[in-house]
């Protein structure tokens, strides 16, 4: 089911759906920007998707349950589209409350999908971690068995809790939340200078270690090869500046650090570029950060992980080690000396992009799933 999602509900009559966010993540929401995008790239499918909140942070959960069941009283027979994350619904990521949400949409009479932008409970060694990993896992459970479909933004035979004869399952990917056209075109600046572009680094513990890897992989490059520009920006990137300066100081390295930006400037950097190293975790195709050098046509220096599969293997990704982080150097001495190498690798990434991961893309295996699903009713 999850992989054979194809037609399309052209011609049939409009659709009306809501995506029910919670609480706001600042200073970009991702997964409003993810709605956002999807909600343009399914008009063409009669499908008119609508972003609404439950702002429980700032109401509280009993004025914002009563709000919610004000409006789920005209969304009857409509799909309803839960974006699940552990803290969207949660401020220290215990999730339990979003079941009140979907049972009370289940009693309006909507039709009711959760979107799993987090697929995997947290990690963690402490009681607190175990305590809330035990809960997010049953939490996501719950909601499937709520739900008339259960939308994974990572392939299905990857998911740990999930079982593998799921009906309601369907695999989706995510897109890149960026303003681009079907086939993007790229600069190749090997013209100039070779650049390395990062997108985006975790706050935190996590994102010393990114920077360390980062640090590492460009000194390992700039020994090799000479001259580089290192492009860092988006969420936390400002906050490592020092860190990245100081580790390339000696080295024929020009550094440039933005925070959060445009997404024209956005393309803009990645179109600039060489190829894009992600760093953040291991890769997987609910990944945007990662998805956003794929859709601009570079080849992605990546980890590989548990929730790494096709198609962003189909990508032109280089994996390597998540366990030797050294590898990456040697992974991107390869990229940038080898211009046929590169070149193939960012041909694979347009090629993916324009099959998996376009907006266009997305929207039909999308519009697919809720066509299936709800002709079941």
């Amino acid at each position: 089911m999850s992989d054979a999602l194809s037609p399309q509900v052209d011609g049939r009559r409009d659709m009306r759906c809501i995506a029910l966010l919670g609480r706001k993540d600042v200073p970009t929401d991702a997964v409003e920007e993810y709605c956002r995008y999807l909600s343009e790239a399914l008009q063409a499918h009669n499908i008119q998707l609508e972003i609404r909140r439950v702002p429980w942070e700032i109401h509280g959960w009993r004025e914002s349950l009563k709000a919610l069941r004000l409006m789920a009283a005209q969304w009857k027979g409509n799909w309803v589209l839960i974006q699940y994350t552990a803290l969207a619904w949660s401020s220290r990521g215990f999730p339990g409350r979003v079941l009140h949400v979907a049972r009370l949409l289940r009693d309006a009479g909507v039709r009711l999908g959760i979107v799993y932008h987090d697929v995997e409970p947290y990690t963690g060694a402490r009681w607190v971690d175990k305590g809330r990993r035990f809960l997010q896992v049953r939490t996501m459970r719950r909601l499937v068995a709520l739900s008339d479909v259960a939308v994974f933004t990572v392939a299905i035979e990857k998911i740990s809790w999930l079982p593998r004869n799921e009906r309601r399952a369907v695999f989706v990917p995510v897109g890149a939340n960026l303003p681009l056209p079907l086939e993007p075109s790229i600069t190749d600046s090997r013209q100039g200078v070779p650049t390395v572009s990062v997108f985006s680094i975790t706050g935190g513990e996590p994102g010393a270690r990114e920077t360390s890897d980062v640090v590492g992989a460009i000194r390992y490059a700039a020994k090799e090869i000479g001259q580089l520009r290192l492009l860092v920006f988006g969420r936390h990137a400002e906050l490592r500046e020092n860190a990245l300066r100081e580790g390339l100081r000696d080295l024929p390295v020009a550094v440039s650090v933005e925070g959060v930006i445009d997404e024209n400037e956005i393309v803009n950097r990645l179109s600039a570029s060489d190829v894009s190293l992600f760093i953040r975790g291991s890769i997987s195709s609910r990944r945007g950060s990662a998805i956003a050098g794929i859709a601009c046509g570079l080849p992605v220096i990546a980890f590989a992980g548990p929730e790494t599969a096709a198609p962003i293997t189909e990508a032109g990704v280089v994996l390597v080690p998540s366990d030797d982080p050294e590898t990456l150097g040697r992974a991107l001495v390869r990229v940038l000396s080898d211009t046929i190498y590169r070149s193939d690798l960012a041909e694979r990434s347009r090629a993916a992009y324009r099959e998996y991961f376009s907006w266009e893309a997305i929207a039909r295996r999308f519009a697919a799933a809720l066509s299936i699903f709800d002709s079941e009713k």
